[in-house]
């Protein structure tokens, strides 16, 4: 699932994207009005997290942007405007949910699973693909109905591959969603870690999941 972060403060920005790639969502982030408008006209996210006061745009000239647009993303506000009327006014201008700073990330992420549940219907923490089966509650998997322990970035690792099912990820791509953003990946670390997986969720089966394309990343998929 992914999400647009749009929020100036970057402590908050990094605080949530942290938050979200730990609990297996892809987050964007966008500092500022224009370039968060840009995003998510330009891009397919599940949910947008919006601030109200960014540089600008502010978050109501937005959500009227995209609803005028007819751009439907679910939209959760997260400010610190707290009065009833700045609450009003949101959900009035289209917002699906609105949260007041300070938060609890807890809270936060509930909120998104439960507009992730009413606007998409088929949404699931089950995740499943041939006979690998992924438990994102529970951070369990099982293959064939056989328990496999990874560790967590083994584990966010491979939702990652099955949520981009069928699309080459390169190095560099999964360096900056599943470690640091200014991760080095020139160096052999993502390789290391696929093998890893490999040798999990792929080494005692006869279908092969995680498949390597030369010169560009790797791709997980049925073949």
């Amino acid at each position: 699932m992914r999400i647009l972060i749009i929020e100036d403060n970057v402590t908050t920005a990094d605080y949530l994207s942290k938050g979200l790639q730990e609990n297996y969502f892809i987050p964007d982030v966008a500092y500022d009005g224009l370039t968060g408008l840009h995003l998510a006209t330009t891009n397919q996210y599940d949910i947008i997290i919006l601030d109200v006061m960014i540089p600008h745009l502010n978050g109501w000239t937005i959500i009227k942007k995209l609803r005028a647009d007819g751009i439907q993303t679910s939209v959760l506000f997260l400010t610190a405007k707290d009065n009833i009327e700045d609450k009003v006014q949101g959900l009035e201008l289209g917002a699906d949910d609105y949260l007041t700073k300070p938060f609890a990330f807890s809270e936060l992420l509930a909120r998104i699973r439960s507009l992730l549940r009413r606007k998409q219907p088929n949404y699931t923490e089950i995740i499943s693909i041939a006979n690998l089966i992924i438990d994102l509650k529970k951070h369990k998997v099982t293959r064939d109905n056989l328990p496999i322990t990874l560790s967590a970035k083994e584990f966010m690792l491979l939702v990652l591959l099955v949520n981009r099912k069928g699309e080459i990820l390169s190095r560099t791509f999964i360096a900056e969603q599943v470690w640091d953003i200014n991760f080095d990946s020139d160096t052999n670390v993502i390789d290391v870690a696929i093998k890893r997986l490999r040798d999990k969720i792929d080494k005692d089966f006869q279908q092969k999941l995680i498949h390597s394309v030369r010169g560009v990343g790797y791709v997980l998929e049925e073949r």
